[in-house]
């Protein structure tokens, strides 16, 4: 099972990857010599004690990573309280509403500060920003602008590397789309750069993220399956997780994109939402594929590698959604039996397609989450199970304190070990108690 939490997002604060402000360059034939962004928030920036806060998806903490890269080679500081900082960053999500609010209220906070505002949110919502506060606006594409001309990643237990934004969907709820823009690939040499970064400096885990990872390169005629065999290629001892993909954009590429996963550099995993087990809910949202593919796709990977593990979404209460859809979300978790569920609430988001549909109360669509995540949880469970006192090989991917770390294997489940153990540490453990999203675990 998959283990909450991560060294890079605790309670929607950025934290440092790793306690050391070690860099390591990229080889200089991954290097950019475009000469850097001249945007006036770095000219502010400079040399100065700066404190970030990042929320949202792995992209975003991919932008704050980048973003931080561009900050310490102009000579600040990244602190870890707003106390210590002569500036504050927030780097915001809008995905749903709850996390809108939570932005407004962060902001607000900060609004007598030298207040500095990326992610998604500038892009669609920026009277809700300046009605609040004031802050200067960091362009998300200004930062990666920045960064081809500093080409360092810091030293930690995870690495992000962005290989696309935008979307090539059409989703008819999602804001992040119309925040992100159309799709756009990022070169592969840019791409095989950061990894090879990261492997030289043996970060343990290398994260892929997009906001459609499977959609790489259909907008320049590339494939991601032949991306992600380079990547394995290049990922030295570390290994690699393949953020989100959508199953609309897996089907055409399902053979080839199975086959890729074959290097023992890639993790067994895969984050593909279904998000309703309803082919009308389908529809109504535009996900561009059927139940029955996304069944296709999950059992061409179970059926490729034994120890696939596999995460998925489900959106309840989306407009339109009848106790019968709602009942056919409920089975479908059953019979696919997926490792981990991400059940989200559905939740209006202005310039969506359907904004003004007609919303359930939300004591509906609780209810609704209350049954699925029961469901779920009843099948972690059943999963978990037959693991019991099986010895699983490992790779250490996170100290979670003093004496304690974090393992994954080969198929991302997850392995806490009470030992000090070193990042990129490999051996095998006996897995003891089942705690739901991860095991307890001993040295074999």
């Amino acid at each position: 099972m998959l283990a909450g939490g991560s060294p890079l997002e605790k309670n929607g604060h950025y934290i440092d990857p790793g306690a050391t402000d070690m860099v390591v360059t990229m080889p200089e034939s991954s290097q950019h010599h475009e000469n850097p962004c001249g945007a006036a928030w770095r000219e502010h920036l400079t040399r100065r004690r700066v404190y970030i806060e990042t929320y949202g998806c792995r992209f975003n903490f991919g932008d704050t990573a980048k973003l931080i890269e561009v900050l310490r080679a102009s000579g600040s500081t990244i602190v870890e309280s707003p106390d210590d900082a002569d500036a504050v960053i927030i780097n915001t999500c809008t995905v749903v509403g709850p996390t809108e609010r939570r932005m407004l209220r962060r902001l607000s906070l900060f609004r007598d500060r030298d207040l500095y505002v990326t992610g998604c949110m500038p892009a669609i919502q920026r009277d809700a920003i300046f009605s609040i506060c004031t802050p200067t606006i960091i362009p998300p594409e200004e930062i990666r602008e920045a960064y081809l001309g500093i080409s360092t990643v810091s030293c930690g237990s995870s690495g992000i590397v962005q290989i696309a934004k935008g979307c090539a969907g059409r989703c008819t709820y999602c804001i992040t789309r119309v925040a992100r823009g159309s799709l756009k690939s990022f070169g592969a040499e840019e791409i095989l750069g950061q990894v090879r970064a990261f492997a030289h400096s043996r970060t343990p885990e290398i994260q892929l993220t997009a906001q459609d990872v499977s959609s790489w390169g259909r907008d320049t005629g590339k494939s991601f399956p032949d991306l992600l065999r380079l990547i394995g290629g290049n990922a030295g001892d570390s290994m690699v997780r393949v953020g989100m993909m959508n199953p609309a954009t897996i089907l055409e590429i399902l053979d080839d994109l199975s086959d890729s996963f074959e290097s023992n550099a890639i993790f067994k995993f895969a984050h593909i939402p279904v998000q309703s087990g309803s082919n009308e809910i389908l529809d109504r949202m535009k996900r561009g594929y059927r139940v029955a593919d996304f069944k296709k796709i999950v059992g061409a990977f179970r059926t490729r590698y034994l120890d696939f593990t596999l995460a998925t979404d489900v959106i309840v209460g989306f407009p339109g959604e009848t106790d019968e859809d709602f009942a056919r979300s409920c089975e479908l978790i059953e019979r696919i039996r997926p490792n981990k569920v991400n059940v989200t609430r559905y939740s209006k988001r202005p310039f969506t397609d359907v904004f003004s549909d007609h919303d359930f109360p939300d004591s509906i669509k609780k209810d609704r989450s209350r049954k699925l995540n029961a469901i779920a949880e009843k099948t972690y469970r059943a999963i978990n199970k037959p693991l019991i006192g099986t010895s699983q090989p490992f790779i250490v991917t996170e100290k979670i304190r003093e004496g304690s770390v974090m393992a994954r294997s080969p198929g991302y489940v997850g392995i806490v070990l009470n030992e000090d153990l070193p990042l990129g540490y490999r051996g095998d453990a006996v897995l003891k108690k089942d705690r739901k999203y991860f095991f307890i675990g001993e040295l074999a």
